[in-house]
């Protein structure tokens, strides 16, 4: 009778852990079909949303807290191969706590400017969008997923949120970035900056971003500022870069949305003596999403851009499935 007694006991606070605890598997796939004005038709990954599979699980520890991690690895579904080779999970791989404080997780995770980079983008976000056009040029490339890195986000407080990262040193690259957002019924605005220094130059490569959107009921506005300082490099280098970007989402039903933008950056250019506009790029695009279901959407467009006087286009048709 005990030893029944114990068996029902161990099997109850097992289904208890059980409950208390999640373990998810998640992922996107994404292809897409497109062609540039002068190059060949292509097979591409990640037009929509980069494809990836992770894992990510909580427990309750009670008292409000939980442990929570997430393992998340970039994939190619043009090759198969992982998105950075190398790297086992090149996306996202951490450990943290979470609880009325807010939640705070250690490890390799995104940075903080990029948990809202995309939120105004026009084109969904996707690889048709005319924002970030002054992105081509490495040197202006943000790190997105930072190794070794500490990072906190509030709770939200009438739907105002914060969040800061930064990396322990070691790496060739010291990353501190912060973000403050608000989002409230139709209004979404939010404000990031993120410092990447180099450990060797000791010289900093700033980034600072404002975006915003708002719901007029039929339709979505869509807005975003953002510079790049670049004191990093030889003699002739390209030390600011700013762009601003406009764009407007139209839900025609249910499934089918459509969405038009337009950026336009300048670059400035100096070789320690004189200083003066390097590149100027500006662009439009146009995109279309249709909902096959909660999970799936087709989506497709173009865009055309002008760059220092020379005219590109991009035309583009895919498929996101996430699951």
């Amino acid at each position: 009778m005990k030893k029944s007694l114990i068996a029902i006991a161990v099997l109850t606070a097992a289904g208890a852990a059980s409950a208390q605890s999640s373990l998810n598997l998640y992922g996107v796939a994404d292809v897409w079909i497109g062609k540039t004005k002068n190059g060949d038709t292509e097979l591409g990954n990640g037009g929509l949303a980069s494809s990836r599979i992770g894992f990510k699980g909580t427990e309750d520890l009670g008292g409000g807290l939980k442990a929570h991690f997430q393992l998340e690895q970039g994939v190619s579904l043009d090759t198969g191969a992982a998105a950075v080779p190398g790297l086992s999970f090149s996306r996202q791989a951490n450990v943290g706590l979470s609880g009325g404080f807010g939640s705070v997780k250690f490890g390799r995770s995104f940075t903080a400017l990029d948990d809202i980079n995309g939120a105004a983008n026009s084109a969904f976000d996707s690889a048709l969008s005319a924002a970030g056009s002054y992105t081509n040029p490495v040197w202006v490339a943000y790190t997105g997923s930072v190794n070794d890195q500490i990072y906190y986000s509030t709770p939200s407080m009438g739907g105002l949120t914060g969040a800061v990262g930064f990396n322990l040193s070691g790496d060739a690259t010291d990353i501190t970035s912060m973000h403050v957002k608000y989002s409230s019924g139709p209004i979404y605005v939010g404000v990031a900056y993120q410092d990447d220094k180099s450990t060797t130059a000791g010289k900093s490569i700033e980034h600072m971003l404002l975006n915003g959107t708002y719901d007029l009921g039929m339709a979505v506005v869509k807005a975003s500022y953002r510079t790049v300082k670049n004191p990093v490099g030889d003699t002739f280098i390209n030390p600011k870069a700013t762009e601003y970007h406009v764009g407007l989402d139209y839900p025609v039903n249910s499934n089918l949305t459509l969405s038009v933008g337009y950026a336009n950056s300048e670059t400035e250019a100096s070789n320690g003596v004189t200083t003066g506009k390097s590149r100027r790029s500006a662009g439009f695009d146009f995109a279309a999403g249709y909902s096959l279901s909660k999970r799936t959407m087709l989506y497709g467009g173009f865009n055309s851009t002008k760059t220092n006087g020379v005219k590109d286009s991009f035309v583009a048709a895919g498929v996101n499935h996430a699951f």
